[in-house]
């Protein structure tokens, strides 16, 4: 049977299954909510600093881009850093884990942030009545971050939604993060970037389409998947959907590999997955069907539960 996840496992899965990466000399901070913003403000920039009756800092300052200006708070901010990290992020998911549970908190400040043009919602389709408000990055909002160097070089960002099919899958990711992150955080580490597969497929395939014909092209599809910690499986190096890179408790600059697994997942693509070293999620309702896939093809990975 699969387990549930639980966080006494995954505190040991952490230190037993965390690959350690081969970049530790570049480290970047991740911002946080309430403080991205407080070393950036000596820039020119004008800010008015007030606090609300709960105590949040409603201090506004303002960006220039493009002859426009925009004024933001830091909590609007890092909204904008996790959409754009993420591609999308769900309503609820954001209340959840960004907003502490705070609605009204993060409708304002989405109000303020759809005004200057900087994101939009959508609303996303899956299976039976499954429906739900997704937040994106807009050009603006992606031209913003990068313009006023809001996120770090090493941090992918992106706008608006490139795969409608996928949408309620990749949409996950955000809640998928927040919860191994969270493990992360408990066990000493730091997170210092994620990665989504569009990154690592874009990279994978500039590198193999330069590969020379004339060399043996299974050792050099080895030798390029070896360059970014990932495996060759049946010919094919598998991409994980969320790459986690985070420094452990020792500094040491370590990745996590995870998967969220779907009852929509083809048999041989679920074993790959697997053999690949990901760490599979799913939700509930898909384990027993993903684990029956999992012993017919005689594998013996865990599910955790999403």
């Amino acid at each position: 049977m699969s387990r549930a996840y639980d966080v006494s496992d995954f505190a040991a899965f952490l230190r037993k299954y965390g690959d350690s990466g081969r970049d530790s000399e570049s480290r970047t901070e991740e911002p946080s909510r309430d403080a991205s913003q407080r070393t950036r403000t000596d820039r020119g920039r004008n800010q008015e600093s007030t606090l609300s009756r709960n105590g949040y800092d409603r201090s506004r300052t303002i960006y220039r881009c493009r002859n426009r200006e925009y004024s933001l708070r830091e909590s609007e901010v890092q909204t904008l850093t996790d959409l754009g990290k993420f591609r999308m992020v769900p309503a609820d998911d954001l209340a959840r884990f960004a907003y502490r549970g705070d609605r009204s908190r993060m409708e304002s400040d989405l109000r303020n942030l759809s005004r200057q043009g900087l994101i939009e919602q959508r609303s996303i389709e899956g299976h039976s009545s499954y429906s739900t408000k997704v937040l994106t990055l807009t050009k603006d909002g992606h031209r913003l971050l990068e313009r006023e160097q809001l996120v770090s070089n090493r941090q992918t960002i992106y706008h608006g939604m490139v795969k409608p099919k996928e949408a309620r899958h990749d949409a996950d990711l955000y809640r998928l993060y927040h919860k191994v992150a969270r493990e992360i955080a408990d066990v000493g580490g730091k997170v210092r970037r994620v990665v989504l597969d569009y990154e690592l497929k874009q990279e994978l395939y500039r590198k193999l389409s330069r590969v020379d014909p004339n060399k043996d092209l299974a050792y050099e599809r080895i030798r390029v998947a070896n360059e970014y910690d990932l495996k060759v499986v049946n010919d094919k190096i598998p991409v994980p959907d969320l790459r986690i890179e985070y420094e452990d408790e020792c500094r040491e600059l370590r990745r996590l590999d995870l998967e969220i697994a779907t009852r929509d997942y083809r048999p041989q693509g679920l074993a790959e997955k697997a053999k690949a070293g990901f760490h599979l999620f799913a939700r509930q309702q898909d384990h027993a069907k993903l684990r029956r896939v999992l012993d017919t093809q005689e594998i013996t990975a865990r599910i955790f539960a999403l």
